[in-house]
């Protein structure tokens, strides 16, 4: 599985909690060959979370990016592959382990 772009953007199927919480479902990519494939979450977890930090001047500082690694699989094993959700550019993006 290899990402064509180079900022490693991907498409991202998710759903949203009623709580503000982001669970991904499925991550559509493109391979070598240009072609999109897509493959489902099969498990993840939430390594961080978007959070907001008042500091002691009363200056609010946020984290906007969402954190996730996800368990897929591709051609019958299973990869581990960490997704990325930024909260100001709404761009989902992917780092392989």
């Amino acid at each position: 599985m290899v990402i064509e772009s180079k900022d490693n953007s991907i498409e991202v199927i998710c759903q949203h909690r009623f709580d503000g919480g982001i669970i991904p479902l499925r991550i559509r990519l493109k391979d070598e060959d240009g072609e999109f494939q897509t493959y489902t979450v099969r498990s993840y977890r939430e390594l961080h979370v978007a959070d907001k930090n008042k500091l002691p001047n009363d200056i609010i500082v946020s984290s906007r990016i969402y954190s996730y690694e996800c368990k897929i699989m591709v051609f019958a094993r299973e990869r581990i592959v960490r997704i990325f959700y930024n909260l100001n550019d709404g761009i989902w993006r992917i780092r392989y382990e």
